[in-house]
Order: C-alpha cells, then sequence, then structure tokens
C-alpha cells in the first residue's frame, strides 16, 4: 500500500511537471504542432491531446487550428488560471508593481500594492534576494517637501492591513517627536501625492491616519484585533489633509448638492458639510487670499462667501478684474 501511494504520488508529480512545461512552451506566442509538442516533451501525441484537455480545463483558452499547417497556441481563457514565470518574467513584474504601487499610476497603486504583496510571499528566495537588492540601489524622486518611503516598509503596512493584527508602530509627528505605540492597522490610502496608514490608535482608542513616510518602523505582535466601527478611510484621510493648518481659510457656501460638490472640490482639498438638498458649506484653506479667490472663480460655480473678509475682497478685486478685461 505504501509503495502504491509513494508511486501514485510520483505520477501526480511528473504529470503537473509536464503541464508546467508545455504551458511555458504555449505561452511563448508561437503556434505548436501536435507532433512538435511531443518531441519537445518526449511523450506520445495522445498524450499531448490529454494534457491540452486539462489545462483547457483549467481555465487556459488553448486554440487550435486544424490542417497540415494548424497547431496549438495559448489564446484568452474563460477566467484568470494559475501563470507560469520564469526568473526574469517574476522580476519583471514584481519592479513593474513595485513602480505602479510607488506611483499610484492610472488609480491602480492599491491593487499593484496588493499584488506586489502576494507576489513575493511566493518568490523563490533567489528572485526575492534579487529584488531586494533592486530595492536597496533605486529610489524615486520625491516632490520636493515630500520624504522618501521604502517599499519593504509600505509591504510592512500593508501585511499588517491585510493579517488584522496588532503592531508596534515608530512613528515621527509633525513636531519631530518620535515614539513607539500599539495599533491595529486598517487600511492604506494613497491620496496621488502621498500614502497614510489609518488604523485604531490602541492607546488613545480611536482611529488615526499616519502619514507612511513618517513611520520608522513596524514591528507585528502576532495579537488578532476586531475592529471597532471601522470608518471609511478614504473620506478620513481626505478631512484631514483638508483641515491641516493653514495661513488662510476661507467658507463658502456652495449652491450645489453635497455629491456635486465633492466633485468640484475634492475631500483631500475642503472639508464639506450639506445645507439642504441643493447647497453644501465648504471650508477650503489656502496659502493667501488672493490664492483662495482664483480658485473659487475657477469653480465656475454660484456661491457665497461667508467669512473670512480678506478673502471676499480679493475674490471682488478677482471679479471686477475680469469683467474690465472682457469690456
Amino acid at each position: 500500500m505504501r509503495s502504491w501511494s509513494s508511486g501514485k504520488l510520483a505520477t501526480v508529480v511528473h504529470t503537473s511537471a509536464r503541464l508546467l512545461r508545455l504551458l511555458s512552451l504555449l505561452s511563448s506566442g508561437r503556434s505548436w504542432t501536435c507532433p512538435e509538442l511531443a518531441a519537445q516533451l518526449e511523450i506520445t501525441d495522445r498524450t499531448v491531446r490529454r494534457d491540452i484537455a486539462r489545462l483547457r480545463e483549467l481555465g487556459y483558452g488553448i486554440e487550435s487550428t486544424a490542417g497540415p499547417w494548424g497547431g496549438y497556441r495559448l489564446g484568452r481563457g474563460s477566467r484568470i488560471p494559475p501563470l507560469v514565470f520564469d526568473d526574469e518574467e517574476a522580476l519583471a513584474v514584481a519592479v513593474g508593481m513595485r513602480a505602479a504601487a510607488l506611483s499610484g499610476v492610472s488609480g491602480s497603486d492599491q491593487a499593484a500594492l496588493s499584488a506586489l504583496l502576494k507576489l513575493r510571499q511566493v518568490l523563490p528566495a533567489r528572485i526575492a534576494d534579487r529584488l531586494g537588492e533592486l530595492d536597496a540601489a533605486v529610489t524615486h524622486t520625491p516632490l520636493p517637501d515630500e520624504d522618501q518611503i521604502s517599499p519593504a516598509l509600505l509591504l510592512d503596512l500593508a501585511t499588517g492591513c491585510r493579517r488584522g493584527q496588532r503592531v508596534h508602530l515608530t512613528y515621527r509627528d509633525r513636531g519631530g517627536t518620535t515614539s513607539t505605540r500599539p495599533v491595529d492597522p486598517y487600511r492604506l490610502v494613497y491620496t496621488g501625492r502621498r500614502w497614510y496608514l489609518v488604523a485604531y490608535d490602541v492607546t488613545c482608542q480611536e482611529w488615526r491616519t499616519f502619514r507612511a513616510d513618517r513611520v520608522g518602523g513596524v514591528t507585528p505582535t502576532g495579537q488578532p484585533v476586531t475592529l471597532p466601527d471601522t470608518p471609511d478611510a478614504a473620506d478620513m484621510v481626505g478631512e484631514g489633509i483638508a483641515r491641516r493648518p493653514y495661513p488662510v481659510r476661507v467658507t463658502v457656501r456652495l449652491a450645489v448638492p453635497a455629491h456635486e460638490a465633492r466633485r468640484l472640490v475634492p475631500p483631500t482639498v475642503g472639508a464639506h458639510r450639506p445645507d439642504g438638498d441643493d447647497a453644501t458649506i465648504v471650508e477650503i484653506g489656502g496659502p493667501d487670499a488672493d490664492g483662495l479667490a482664483r480658485y473659487l472663480l475657477s469653480l465656475g460655480r454660484p456661491l457665497r462667501i461667508l467669512h473670512p473678509e480678506e478673502v471676499r475682497q480679493a475674490f471682488l478685486a478677482r471679479t471686477e478684474q475680469l469683467l474690465q478685461d472682457n469690456q
């Protein structure tokens, strides 16, 4: 019985290896005849046809054409099957996802980060080491007021969110003070400029946002947690950015419903609250009164400046100038 089981296991392993090699050949882009595949794999034509059928059952869209010049090639499947990469292909995919995760290309940063996290967990050590060497050697160019954040740290934060376990977060606040605190990670949010971690601060017993570029380290505790009343992470980050200290703040009443106001003034720019069904109160910060006046004019919607007076006067001056220029 033991001998039969060992033999059966060896057969299964051999068949799986053969299927992967067949898939690799079909992935080359060319069309293969049945005899060509049989010669490459050192099997019979009948086994080739049987293996092709198995791959199709797994979801691989293998196309076939009849005739003396026909053959098999890999096309589109009905669902996403497992992929087979060689070392260089796996490294190239990881590098591409790393770049997308750091740059937020086409809004795909969250998906790229999740995919990179999954890929790095299954990469062979030899490829993971090469990717680590690349991470150590390559940096991206930050904005003038943006600190660097390493891909490894970003993945540590993503892992904490995904596992639902408490971590000890080493963090430097706005004043430059560094501390280590227990937090329960929830979500990573990318605003198009910076990464933010939304987590439950165990010490303060409240939800907080943490700039990822100020995180000095993440130490897992292995303690599973149940998160209380999880917030909308994107809204929380947006409101936090909109309410940060500015030299000048203006409060306006836009004559549009709340959903339209949020489209005109993103949550990262202004804090919103409905004022009936057809109007919204928005608070916006800026460097000076004239800059805020120019921004309000660019909205192209009816509005009333509630305060302060300096922004109202700057807005009127800008409006009068536009009327004079168009006379």
